[in-house]
């Protein structure tokens, strides 16, 4: 897998991740899952909800963080990477989710940075940790 070349000194930035939310993207998302919740798939019954329509499930926003980690750290990321993120709103079809992410910490064991999805609007979508191991 290829690996970016990136100074990790804090307060180095990551390259952001884009996506387009799209109800087909959810609808694929669901059936690599097997996770049909009709909160995803089925927009009368989500239009009932408080969220007032489908949104997007949550793994799928984190496969954007994932993807971004793996693009600057490679291997280490996916042999060695850990999330803690908190959900704090949903990603809805129509939206253009960036995640980005900041190195905090760097050392010789490992690698700490935060990271944040937003909306096109700035409303924070998901925000958290990751640690990546030498």
């Amino acid at each position: 897998m290829e690996q970016r070349t990136l100074e990790l000194s804090p307060g180095v930035e990551l390259a952001p991740v884009t996506k387009a939310i799209s109800q087909e993207r959810i609808n694929r998302y669901a059936a690599a899952a097997g996770d049909f919740n009709p909160l995803h798939v089925d927009s009368e019954y989500a239009a009932t909800t408080r969220f007032g329509g489908t949104i997007a499930h949550g793994m799928l926003v984190i496969a954007f963080v994932s993807e971004m980690l793996t693009a600057t750290f490679g291997e280490r990321w996916l042999s060695s990477g850990r999330l803690k993120i908190r959900f704090r709103g949903a990603a809805r079809p129509g939206d253009t989710v960036t995640c980005r992410g900041r190195v905090v910490e760097s050392g010789p064991e490992r690698t700490l940075c935060t990271v944040e999805c937003t909306n096109q609007n700035g409303e924070i979508l998901l925000s958290g940790d990751a640690e990546v191991n030498a």
